[in-house]
């Protein structure tokens, strides 16, 4: 029989017990974000021809810790949900336009009506393209410039700190999310644009990995690289890649938790300074 010295044991039992220190601290490092940031309950908005409901409703609910509700389109109530998102997909087959049909969904005049009211609203991809078509944000999503579905990762920098969805990023901060979309290219007249800047509107635009605003960088065509928006008052927000579909590890980039993050955040420092 082979004997183990007091020694080997020792390590042994060492690196065992690291192992689980590890385990308990990352978990206890969730528990405390968790408690640190107040449990809020999302309304996920499900339309006809939704594909990306469920990896919002995955990332808000089991990586961020938050309770999530689904909404269907023909409900007219939001089940007091203290934040909505508008995810990603083909609402009712992109006819017409994309948006263009989900726009007129029952449950809309509800977000419509929570917006006034400075509730909060994210739209996502199709989800940006129904918030303009619903005019809660200014301008257009019009076909890419290569008239192709374009499906891959992109880099984004941050144009600001004080927007909810970017709180928690620097200003210049580059993030790495992918895009799905056929419909992505974001127009705005010029009088329109000159508001956007003026009031710090522009929350993210495309760059490269340096950070660098290029028209190379541009894989629609957006102007001026717009590649999420807010509203004058701060509390509607939409943008053309996919937080949802980043924000762990295993999917190459956790860079989208950052958005998510940020804004959990931001709407708890808001209500402690409320109260």
């Amino acid at each position: 029989m082979r004997l183990i010295s007091a020694e080997t044991q020792a390590l042994h039992l060492y690196g065992y017990m690291g192992v689980v220190w590890h385990s308990l601290s990352r978990h206890l490092f969730f528990v405390l974000l968790c408690y640190k940031i107040k449990q809020m309950k999302f309304g996920v908005v499900v339309f006809p021809g939704s594909n990306c409901d469920r990896d919002v409703q995955y990332v808000l609910g089991n990586v961020m810790g938050q309770k999530v509700e689904m909404l269907w389109h023909k409900d007219h109530h939001l089940n007091g949900c203290d934040f909505i998102v508008l995810p990603g997909g083909f609402s009712f087959g992109d006819y017409l336009r994309s948006g263009a049909i989900a726009r007129f969904s029952p449950i809309m005049q509800e977000v419509m009506e929570f917006a006034d009211k400075g509730g909060f609203v994210l739209g996502i991809c199709n989800g940006f393209q129904i918030l303009t078509e619903a005019n809660m944000l200014p301008g257009v999503l019009m076909h890419n410039n290569s008239r192709q579905f374009i499906c891959k990762n992109i880099y984004m920098r941050a144009e600001t700190d004080e927007s909810l969805i970017t709180s928690k990023m620097d200003i210049g901060q580059v993030i790495k999310v992918p895009i799905a979309h056929g419909e992505g290219k974001y127009f705005a007249d010029e009088a329109t644009l000159r508001e956007l800047n003026t009031h710090r509107q522009i929350i993210l635009r495309y760059c490269d990995a340096q950070g660098r605003v290029v028209p190379e960088a541009n894989p629609n065509g957006s102007v001026e690289n717009i590649a999420g928006i807010c509203n004058r008052a701060g509390n509607v927000f939409g943008l053309m890649p996919h937080p949802d579909r980043a924000s762990e590890e295993r999917l190459g980039s956790a860079d989208g938790a950052k958005i998510f993050r940020s804004m959990m955040e931001a709407v708890t420092i808001a209500e402690k300074r409320a109260a």
